[in-house]
């Protein structure tokens, strides 16, 4: 159950998909091919062609009349409608399904999927709720990495790495944690992270380090085991930063950010594309370390406010059952 078999996964926002463009997304060890047709409808087949295996993916779509389309394989050119079937050359009848679709669920413009397996939790609405209320500034950081699920989402919950990990850009001294309230497979987490005085020069170099505050108040929404959402607020809005986490593998994990704003001043929106910069530095950091991680080594120190790692590796062991005790504090 190393993968948590029976979560809803997000495997992409339709914004991430341009119109018969085929993209590789990877869930449960299986590569599949994703593309958005022309009416706005999302397919998914398995990647490797049927013939002889090539890459879905790595070929084009074939528009039809009706402006739904087939991904073409790149190497015989053997097209595959969004049932699975292909037309022999020579032949103009329509094969039997040779490819199992992958079984999508899309709610807006939110493309998810139990890969296959019986649902054990359901998809969480927040996504739908922020969507209604907040305008989308974009996606970025769409980032796979070699290291198993739990290493990821360990990471994301470690409340003490902040002033280590994001220290470069955030030049953040310390993490002084406030609350944490266990819901579950649902919780948040409150701290806030003073920051270092930038000089001149730095600001000079980099004028984006004029956007980071002097104490940085993080309010993070967490929603076992698929997304985190990093709530920030600032004199010219508020923002919905919401980390993804998809298992590719057993020893692969992709993450990737969506982010969405509620402008209060008309500066906000034109500042879009620096906060999404923030949020590529912070997955990129993140990244980073968990590739320079000795993973088997043994925990002999534990650390306070440790609450989010332990309500993570709680519901890990014992997915998909929540489990006591409850560690609000």
């Amino acid at each position: 159950m190393s993968m948590l078999e029976g979560a809803p996964w997000l495997l992409a926002h339709k914004s991430m998909l341009e119109v018969n463009k085929p993209k590789k997304v990877s869930l449960y060890g299986a590569d599949y091919v994703l593309w958005q047709d022309r009416t706005g409808k999302i397919n998914a087949l398995p990647n490797a062609c049927p013939h002889m295996g090539a890459m879905l993916s790595e070929g084009w779509c074939h528009e039809h009349e009706d402006k739904t389309s087939a991904v073409v394989c790149p190497f015989h050119a053997l097209e595959f409608d969004s049932e699975g079937c292909t037309i022999l050359p020579g032949s103009k009848k329509k094969t039997l399904p040779q490819l199992e679709p992958l079984p999508l669920i899309i709610q807006g413009n939110f493309i998810w999927s139990y890969g296959g397996h019986k649902a054990k939790v359901p998809i969480p609405n927040i996504l739908n709720e922020i969507a209604s209320q907040y305008e989308f500034i974009g996606h970025t950081a769409d980032t796979s990495v070699e290291t198993d699920l739990l290493p990821m989402l360990l990471n994301m919950h470690d409340y003490n790495h902040q002033n280590g990990t994001h220290s470069p850009l955030f030049k953040i001294q310390e993490v002084q944690f406030e609350s944490f309230t266990d819901r579950g497979h649902q919780s948040d987490a409150f701290y806030n992270m003073p920051t270092a005085q930038t000089s001149w020069r730095e600001k000079l170099s980099n004028p984006d380090v004029l956007l980071i505050p002097k104490i940085i108040k993080a309010h993070l929404e967490n929603h076992f085991p698929s997304l985190v959402i990093a709530h920030v607020e600032n004199g010219l809005g508020k923002i919905a930063q919401i980390h993804l986490f998809v298992p590719e593998s057993k020893t692969q994990t992709r993450t990737y950010v969506l982010m969405y704003g509620l402008p209060k001043h008309p500066a906000f929106m034109v500042l879009g594309k620096k906060f999404l910069n923030f949020a590529k530095i912070v997955v990129e950091q993140d990244a980073d370390i968990l590739r320079k991680i000795y993973l088997n080594t043994p925990q002999k120190i534990k650390l306070n406010n440790e609450v989010g790692m332990d309500w993570v590796r709680r519901n890990f062991e014992n997915w998909s059952e929540i489990v006591e005790p409850n560690l609000s504090k």
